[in-house]
């Protein structure tokens, strides 16, 4: 488990918000606990909920990095107090497992718009003029992304208990491709260093990923890779989703939406964090640009917690609007 996070103190925040009086801090004296998934790029979005939260005065502890099934179960439980990484529908079933609307706060859209999906090297897409992910079921297309000698294609895929690896199962089973097609799963991170690597030699390669994310920043759709279609629309558990886009592409998976998810019967308690959970927004397009620094070697805790303060200097105006109407939340 990585180093949590350590946030400034509370002196340090009362010292440093704009409300002089007491009662201006209506999460005075009152603790608040993160919790965010092993992805460290998701701390970004995490510590900005934090620093909103320190200057309406509440005591906010350490991140804690846990598997989503735990911190959906923490926050359900009590033991924790939000997540700022909630997806729609990525997450339906542990959110329901946990307990669902009946357990979580859980109002408003962090982030909009998060794609994700299969993706070849566009060398290889156009060579033999690859389009859908169906394709794979021809042992010859398949044996081309094979990476360990056992003539099938490698698919570098999600951790266990992700929301996507219910997915892509699905997919596979869905799409007639088990026989052709090697779903691999461990340390994310560290399967596409190896994918980055097979592109980095010229050799074919096949992945799974999601935006916001940095990957994208580096092997950009169009210029270095390509998306792979689906040939019809398939999610777990027979949900009845159709996946195609506006633009009638289908790439399996519906655009998603980010949350922050809180203990409800807390959220209720303090008006004030429920707002500001309701009222944060956060452009994709700075989540990725904040994730590929990291990438790039600005991947410290220190280095995070810079990147977040620059965001929140930068949109400063935006940022004490939400604190200001939060605030005012809690006067009703």
């Amino acid at each position: 488990m990585k180093k949590p996070i350590i946030l400034a103190t509370a002196l340090t925040t009362l010292l440093a918000v704009p409300f002089a009086n007491a009662e201006d801090l209506p999460g005075k004296g009152i603790k608040v606990s993160p919790v965010q998934s092993t992805i460290s790029e998701e701390t970004f979005q995490t510590l900005l909920v934090a620093k909103a939260l320190e200057k309406l005065g509440y005591e906010v502890a350490p991140i804690q990095e846990v598997d989503y099934n735990v911190a959906y179960a923490s926050i359900a439980n009590g033991d924790a107090t939000y997540l700022a990484t909630s997806w729609v529908p990525l997450h339906n079933a542990q959110y329901d497992a946990a307990g669902g609307d009946k357990a979580f706060y859980r109002q408003g859209n962090y982030v909009v718009n998060a794609a994700q999906g299969y993706l070849i090297d566009k060398k290889t897409a156009e060579k033999y003029n690859i389009t859908n992910i169906e394709q794979l079921k021809d042992p010859k297309i398949a044996k081309l992304f094979d990476a360990n000698g056992n003539g099938k294609a490698d698919l570098t895929g999600c951790n266990p208990g992700w929301g996507c690896e219910a997915a892509i199962n699905n997919h596979l089973k869905a799409y007639e491709l088990e026989k052709t097609v090697d779903h691999n799963q461990g340390n994310y991170a560290a399967m596409m260093a190896d994918t980055m690597t097979r592109y980095k030699e010229g050799k074919p390669i096949l992945y799974y990923t999601w935006t916001p994310y940095w990957i994208s920043d580096v092997l950009k759709p169009g210029r270095d890779v390509v998306w792979l279609e689906v040939p019809f629309s398939s999610m777990p558990n027979g949900e009845k989703t159709d996946t195609k886009l506006p633009n009638g592409k289908n790439y399996g998976f519906p655009p998603n939406t980010m949350h922050i998810a809180a203990n409800k019967k807390w959220a209720a308690d303090n008006p004030a964090a429920a707002k500001l959970f309701e009222i944060m927004k956060l452009p994709i397009s700075d989540i990725n640009a904040q994730n590929l620094r990291m990438h790039n070697g600005e991947a410290s805790q220190a280095d995070i917690r810079r990147h977040t303060d620059a965001w929140i200097k930068a949109h400063q105006s935006t940022f004490d609007g939400w604190v200001e109407q939060a605030r005012k939340a809690a006067d009703k």
